[in-house]
């Protein structure tokens, strides 16, 4: 039996003032006495200040969950005696439920195995743990960073494991639904509009028409796309590395290890995680994060694409083509009184630039795996957890502060399908595409709509015209997909 008791509703904090001395196999360190760190993390924070980029806090609360599901392991092959691991796992799920951010305090400027987080983790565990059991905060007793916390474990493993789960927790809670809720709006928006006939144009001019349902369909259809992509991306992430430990052979690590830790991460956080087969590749690689960011990129592309659009059919109000009316959220210009601007588009264009930015990152970070580990990993999860991120938040913001208050200026519209010249194509199959053309030069060169036009060519009469050039039966069935 042991002497210690667990003390599971003892209230997180360290209120002692000035500082404490911790110790590493370097040697002892003074640490700021209110907080949970050790040694290791002060001298991460002494060697790497580096610029303001903290290690996300999503992977810090990820790394949580892998921790607990490696206590449980443990004690579950008697590794861990009952008692230190249930002060581990209560201290691992505060850290898991973002009640410890605060001590988390690492840039993502580091050891590119990601030790020192590993270790920041490893030691806030293990003190909340120590006090948890009613021990002294920093004598690394009852409950050791390294022997207990990580045991069975290597940073080479787990923080991949963490990237992993950081990663799809953040596919599935955040990124999917919100993509889902903007194409799930614009398809809406699709029906509610399939016989409004607009103008369609291509190389910025103009061509022939379609319908605004038609052409919102389209924005529909790409997103819904680059879903497909992103879930199948996430499969690659359902694969851990942890069980490999330093090289991929899991040395200290017990048989089983991995296919243990892996079914009690999916059965913590929902998703079906399984060991990786091939360990060697999931430490010396970063493929699978690859393939994710790759088609986070390919959502940026969609969405540009999309805000792009919506701001060029809103330019106006009155100088531009103003067939789309945006919701005017705040005042546009400081000096220009009156004046809104489409700053939800804006803003969704910005984070698809800095999401292509942070794409070629990764992708070169991801080539730079040598021999047995690719150590470009901080750099890594927190481009791709960035990324994620304000795309998930663009995508919520466009939604409800763009298309849903987007509607269509009729008149406008009507008036662009009228005055078209390219709306001759439908005379093509009756008189030619050169008479036609003639036709259309004519109407251009003289300032004539396209029936005067016509009609002074003597090629048609106005019954002819007006049976052939009906812009409604020019889009096929006027519904997406006709």
């Amino acid at each position: 039996m042991s002497e210690y008791r667990l003390h599971a509703d003892l209230p997180i904090g360290l209120n002692a003032q000035g500082e404490r001395q911790e110790h590493d196999a370097m040697g002892a360190l003074p640490v700021p006495a209110d907080r949970y760190w050790g040694a290791q993390t002060q001298r991460s924070l002494i060697h790497f200040s580096i610029g303001t980029d903290r290690m996300p806090l999503e992977l810090c609360r990820a790394y949580g969950v892998v921790k607990k599901a490696a206590a449980l392991v443990n004690r579950a092959a008697g590794r861990l005696p009952d008692w230190k691991a249930a002060a581990i796992i209560q201290a691992a799920d505060e850290v898991a439920d973002g009640k410890l951010d605060a001590h988390f305090p690492l840039f993502v400027w580091q050891t590119g195995s990601g030790t020192q987080t590993n270790m920041n983790v490893n030691e806030v565990i293990a003190n909340r743990a120590i006090q948890l059991l009613d021990g002294e905060v920093g004598s690394q007793k009852p409950i050791h960073p390294n022997d207990d916390v990580n045991m069975g474990q290597s940073s080479n493993d787990t923080f991949p494991t963490a990237m992993h789960v950081a990663t799809v927790r953040g596919i599935d809670a955040h990124l999917l639904p919100e993509l889902d809720a903007l194409a799930g709006l614009i398809e809406t928006r699709s029906r509610e509009w399939q016989d409004i006939v607009k103008i369609g144009r291509t190389h910025l001019q103009d061509a022939v028409p379609l319908t605004v349902g038609q052409e919102w369909s389209g924005w529909a259809h790409q997103i819904r796309d680059a879903m497909r992509a992103v879930e199948a991306a996430r499969e690659g992430g359902l694969e851990l590395a942890a069980g490999g430990t330093a090289v991929g052979t899991g040395l200290n690590a017990p048989a089983g290890f991995g296919k243990a830790i892996a079914a009690r991460l999916a059965e913590l956080t929902g998703a079906a995680f399984v060991t990786a087969p091939n360990k060697f590749a999931a430490l010396a690689g970063l493929d699978a994060m690859v393939r994710i960011s790759s088609a986070i990129r390919g959502c940026a592309v969609v969405l540009m694409k999309i805000a792009n659009d919506m701001r060029w059919l809103g330019s106006g109000p009155r100088c531009g083509l103003g067939e789309l009316v945006l919701p005017a959220n705040e005042p546009g210009s400081s000096i220009m009184p009156g004046k809104v601007n489409p700053t939800q588009c804006e803003a969704m264009v910005m984070i698809c630039t800095q999401i292509l930015g942070n794409d070629a990152t990764v992708a070169f970070a991801g080539s730079q795996g040598q021999f047995e580990l690719n150590v470009m990993r901080p750099v890594v999860i927190a481009n791709v957890l960035h990324s994620l991120r304000i795309l998930a938040d663009g995508c919520r913001s466009f939604r409800t502060f763009s298309v849903e208050g987007t509607h269509l200026n009729l008149e406008r519209i009507r008036r662009y399908v009228e005055g078209s010249v390219m709306l001759v194509t439908a005379l093509a199959p009756s008189i030619g595409y050169d008479r036609a053309s003639a036709i259309a030069h004519d109407a251009m060169e003289h300032d004539l709509s396209l029936r005067e036009a016509a009609l002074r060519s003597g090629l048609v009469n106005a019954e002819t015209f007006d049976r052939l050039v009906r812009p409604i039966d020019m889009v096929g069935q006027g519904t997406a997909g006709a």
